[in-house]
């Protein structure tokens, strides 16, 4: 029974010497598979031990064709969400594959108590990404009773848990070399060091480009804007040593930080340079275009598709942690100086 349980997409896929999306297509009867193709495929599941629809359907190879994407309702709004612009572009990849996708919000409190997903406590889907960063307990209480999930938009240190995230590090070791090339020796990074792996990472490579170029600061440097669960705080200026440019962690702590920066007498680029990071902005949040990162959205949600697709389907993959690269986009928010 052991062995029959561990058949996988591939497998019958290369019995049949066809690919793996046809398989898993027929099995869930799904148009672009001929009938007597389809019947082929079901007959050798079935011989091969390959259970279709049967027991929890989260790991004994139930095949529904849904893909279920979990967003902490803390990072979601409709309105302005980066993670809202993620879900639509990982949504459409997923279905130029022949997935669909189910959205399911986890709030605080379900976060808190560890309660799963409902949609795999109803067998709903057959992989499942978790977008945006959860507690770390939670994903290991996710990883004892499945295993077909990935990570995207953030990492564990636990080699088993596969994910997808941006090179923060680097790009903001970029971004932050940048600036110091327009003449500017007295940086501060805006962004909770503690909320999330992003952050750490984005704070790390800003720290590299001023180590390297022998300008002095450290972690209590840090202006702070949220709190260590991800809830935006008001933002405090240094004015009694104000910096000559801002790294903020992201475009929308930059529009904010801009905004507060007005209200006490300063103008951006003029008086001060601010740089976003993401690319992604409400319409008209920030007056002045900002110097930013940009990670294309479509290579995120791809590279997403292509990870938890071959997790579910049994294809071989690299396991781990993904990065997406992206670069730096220079506008109007940093003055040479």
């Amino acid at each position: 029974m052991d062995r029959k349980k561990k058949v996988r997409l591939s497998d019958i896929a290369a019995k049949l010497k066809i690919s793996t999306v046809t398989v898993s297509k027929a099995l869930a009867d799904k148009d672009g598979v001929g009938d007597e193709l389809r019947q082929q495929i079901k007959e050798l599941a079935e011989e091969m031990g390959y259970k279709i629809k049967t027991g929890t359907g989260n790991n004994s190879g139930s095949i529904t064709g849904n893909i279920g994407i979990l967003i902490p309702k803390k990072y979601f709004s409709a309105q302005v969400s980066f993670y809202w612009h993620i879900f639509n572009n990982l949504s459409s990849e997923l279905l130029r594959r022949n997935y669909f996708s189910i959205m399911e919000l986890l709030s605080d409190e379900d976060e808190s108590n560890m309660v799963m997903p409902r949609m795999l406590q109803d067998n709903k889907v057959d992989g499942l990404v978790i977008l945006g960063e959860v507690n770390y307990k939670y994903v290991e209480k996710l990883h004892e009773e499945y295993s077909n999930f990935i990570l995207l938009d953030f990492y564990t240190n636990h080699s088993e848990y596969d994910s997808v995230s941006n090179d923060n590090y680097y790009c903001s070791y970029h971004l932050t070399n940048y600036v110091i090339s327009q003449g500017h020796k007295k940086l501060r990074f805006v962004g909770n060091f503690s909320a999330t792996t992003s952050i750490r990472d984005r704070f790390m490579g800003f720290m590299k480009a001023m180590l390297e170029n022998n300008i002095s600061t450290g972690v209590d440097k840090i202006i702070d804007d949220r709190d260590e669960k991800g809830g935006f705080i008001p933002l405090k200026l240094p004015l009694d040593d104000m910096p000559t440019a801002f790294i903020c962690n992201n475009d929308g702590t930059a529009a904010l930080l801009i905004e507060e920066l007005n209200k006490n007498g300063y103008k951006v680029p003029e008086d001060i340079s601010v740089t976003g990071f993401d690319n992604y902005i409400a319409q008209g949040a920030a007056p002045v275009q900002l110097t930013t990162v940009y990670v294309k959205p479509e290579d995120v949600a791809s590279m997403a598709s292509d990870l938890i697709i071959k997790k579910i389907t049994g294809e071989p993959y690299i396991k781990g942690r993904h990065l997406v690269s992206g670069s730096v986009l220079i506008r109007d928010s940093v003055k040479k100086i």
